[in-house]
Formats: C-alpha cells, sequence, structure tokens
C-alpha cells in the first residue's frame, strides 16, 4: 500500500519562499505520475504541478509556473515543491498524490480512484 506523507508547509509573506516535501513508500512500480494537489477554502481543487519519476517529464499549471518548481530524488523516494515568490492566493492546504493520470495547465488533475493521497501540509502566505 502506498503511503505519502508532506511537510514543509508554513506561513510565509508575500513574495517569500517554501519548499515542500513528499517522501512516498509502498510504490511496487518506478514508473508513475506523482504530484501536487492543493485545496483552499471555498474554491475548487487545483492541479499544481506534477513530475514523471521515470524520466523526469515535469508539469505546471499556468497559476504558478515560473514560480514553483518540482524535482524528485529517486533514491530518497522524495518529490520536492519549491515555490518561490509566493502570494495571497496560493494559500492552500497542499497534498502529495499519486499515481496523476491526467493534468493540464488549468490545473485539472485527475489522480488514479485507487491511487493515494497525502494528509496535507497548509502553506499560508500573508503579511
Amino acid at each position: 500500500q502506498v503511503q505519502l506523507v508532506e511537510s514543509g508547509g508554513g506561513l510565509v509573506q508575500p513574495g517569500g519562499s517554501l519548499r515542500l516535501s513528499c517522501v512516498g513508500t509502498g510504490f511496487t512500480s518506478d514508473r508513475y505520475v506523482i504530484g501536487w494537489v492543493r485545496q483552499a477554502p471555498g474554491k475548487e481543487r487545483e492541479g499544481v504541478s506534477c513530475i514523471d519519476v521515470g524520466d523526469g517529464s515535469t508539469y505546471y499549471a499556468d497559476s504558478v509556473k515560473g514560480r514553483f518548481t518540482i524535482s524528485r530524488d529517486n533514491a530518497k523516494n522524495t518529490v520536492y515543491l519549491e515555490m518561490n515568490n509566493l502570494k495571497p492566493e496560493d494559500t492552500a492546504l497542499y497534498h502529495c498524490a499519486a499515481p496523476i493520470q491526467e493534468f493540464n495547465n488549468k490545473g485539472k488533475a485527475t489522480i488514479d480512484p485507487a491511487g493515494s493521497w497525502g494528509q496535507g501540509t497548509q502553506v499560508t502566505v500573508s503579511s
């Protein structure tokens, strides 16, 4: 059974930076897409970014492109989300999820119904 554990959230001022981490265990394949999905109160769930751990291909929503960077360390079974120039609208609960079946630059992300989600880490951007 796949388990995902996120960390790294917190309170940061606008323009600040955070790095989220997601440690995954229990994967039986070395070829899958894993990513980050955020949920803010009163807003629809939004796909932020994802990465193919097999070939390293990365994908971003337009809302974060140029500010966020996703990466992975396969030896540590960890995926990172480096977030720079944070804005108040980035405030949300950030979940790590896999496997991701579909993702587009408009923020649509479809996670395998049999897939896994982490418990989430809160990111709050406020002065």
